[in-house]
């Protein structure tokens, strides 16, 4: 997909179709308006027919307009107008590229009249619309037998009208969301892939193949004698009831000054999560497939780090794992150490992301990195807390937390920031080891992340739990590619700073 921007009266704009929104009650927006005037007010006359009602979602392709350089028109509703913000702009959007994917249309012109919303300069708002335009035309990667339908012609999308000064902070605003869209394409596929196919060794595979494409990167993965020998025994102790052996990425992007500190991205990649000994209920456990979502988000990112050649030192580490039960599998009350010599209790062998990831997080200290962030899809308690609206954000460092939460309301992939007081902590205390990888139900979102905050002192450290976020469940059940947008903005940010 490629996308442009123009300033500009968008009936002179050549394209095989032109977008434009209809509020409800028939009412035109700003370039439905001109359009219509173009059209001697046919565009006018079609809706007093009621052909077209603006209901939110509603499209409808009219054909030989006269007066427009487009061959087509494609009606876009856009609900009541005095409701009309940023997400029903970007439902339009998903709207209007769903529909005419279903065309052979080749190029379209998004005149969508934008939201009223002064915290969006242009550059947010055309990688917003790239994003979403890129994201809309996603198509699950499933194994299905029958012929597959024909991929979308759609391919090239220009935007606007924008103001001519704003020209180049809206195409700069493009190309980094049509690069987001790719990554999240990355993101998504690896994460609807079944387990039997997604393994730990695969995803070691993937991280491999993104460093061959990427000369920015460096990608490598230990096996399981490696991890031993760095004492992992959290992460060890996980893959023990698996035929399926672990592999820990490390993966590195070198954008920044020679020796700058960098960034740290952990992702948790469990790639099936049985629950272990402590099993977990058979309904929808097929979705534990989902639970490397945070590893997937960082083999992302990574792609995005190289397709945008950001000027940003990133490390990148995935325990990748798989957590089953067996005759050698951890049981509740055994005692394993972490790689920083900690001693834990294990209460509970579905409370498995939290162990791989404190050995994780001890082996970024090495780094000596500006600042660590890990993303994983760790409790269902977090979903209890926030549903699947915003990812939980937790960490040692207020300002980093903070930082997160504006980049996730800034690209539209929220996040709200939860407290990680010492109270939490003292939940996690046991009569047999230094801590407890559980702490009962009560704030179990948080008492997971001060687990974590254990393994982190002396660094900035934030905890992203997108266990609500990742993905969603049913029918329907797919990985949304969140929070990459969110990350994305934060090292955008981060480079361009």
């Amino acid at each position: 997909m490629h996308f442009s921007a123009y300033s500009g009266k968008t009936t002179e704009q050549r394209a095989d179709c032109l977008v434009v929104g209809i509020y409800e009650t028939r009412v035109l927006d700003a370039e439905a308006r001109l359009v219509d005037r173009a059209a001697g007010g046919r565009l006018r006359k079609l809706l007093q027919r009621g052909d077209f009602a603006g209901h939110a979602a509603d499209s409808l392709l009219v054909a030989d307009l006269p007066g427009l350089k487009g061959k087509r028109l494609l009606l876009v509703g856009l609900g009541p107008a005095s409701q009309y913000q940023r997400r029903a702009w970007k439902r339009a959007l998903v709207t209007a590229t769903t529909a005419l994917a279903r065309t052979r249309i080749g190029s379209a012109v998004l005149a969508i009249e934008r939201p009223a919303d002064r915290s969006l300069d242009e550059y947010t708002l055309a990688r917003s619309a790239a994003e979403t335009c890129g994201v809309a035309l996603y198509r699950i990667n499933d194994l299905k037998t029958a012929r597959r339908p024909p991929a979308a012609a759609l391919a090239r999308i220009t935007f606007g009208p924008c103001p001519a000064a704003e020209l180049p902070a809206a195409r700069r605003g493009l190309g980094d969301g049509e690069a987001i869209a790719a990554s999240s394409r990355l993101l998504r596929d690896l994460a609807n892939l079944p387990g039997n196919i997604c393994t730990p060794r695969y995803l070691a595979a993937q991280a491999t193949q993104l460093a061959r494409t990427h000369r920015a990167l460096r990608a490598r993965a230990l096996n399981t004698a490696q991890i031993k020998r760095l004492k992992m025994g959290c992460f060890l102790a996980v893959t023990r009831g698996s035929a399926e052996p672990p592999r820990f990425i490390i993966l590195e992007h070198r954008g920044g000054r020679r020796g700058g500190a960098p960034i740290v991205l952990v992702g948790k990649g469990v790639t099936f999560d049985s629950g272990g000994i402590s099993l977990k209920d058979p309904n929808a456990m097929d979705e534990m497939k989902y639970d490397m979502c945070g590893a997937a988000t960082v083999l992302a990112a990574f792609d995005l780090a190289s397709r945008l050649k950001l000027r940003l030192n990133l490390v990148g580490l995935v325990p990748a794992c798989e957590n089953m039960p067996g005759g050698r599998a951890i049981k509740p009350g055994d005692i394993v150490t972490s790689a920083d010599g900690q001693t834990v209790e294990i209460l509970n062998t579905d409370a498995e992301g939290r162990l791989i990831l404190s050995d994780a997080l001890h082996y970024a200290r090495r780094f000596n990195p500006a600042a660590v962030i890990d993303m994983a899809t760790l409790t269902g308690a977090c979903v209890v807390a926030l549903g699947s609206h915003h990812s939980g954000v937790m960490g040692n460092d207020d300002e980093l937390a903070q930082e997160l939460v504006a980049c996730g309301r800034r690209a539209d992939d929220r996040a709200w920031q939860l407290p990680l007081t010492e109270e939490y902590g003292e939940q996690l205390k046991t009569n047999f080891a230094d801590v407890a990888n559980v702490a009962g139900r009560d704030g179990g979102a948080i008492t997971a992340a001060a687990f974590l905050g254990r393994f982190t002192k002396g660094l900035k450290w934030a905890h992203l739990d997108i266990a609500g976020t990742a993905w969603g469940s049913g029918n329907n059940k797919n990985a949304t590619g969140r929070p990459l947008a969110l990350l994305a903005d934060f090292l955008i940010r981060r480079a361009r700073a």
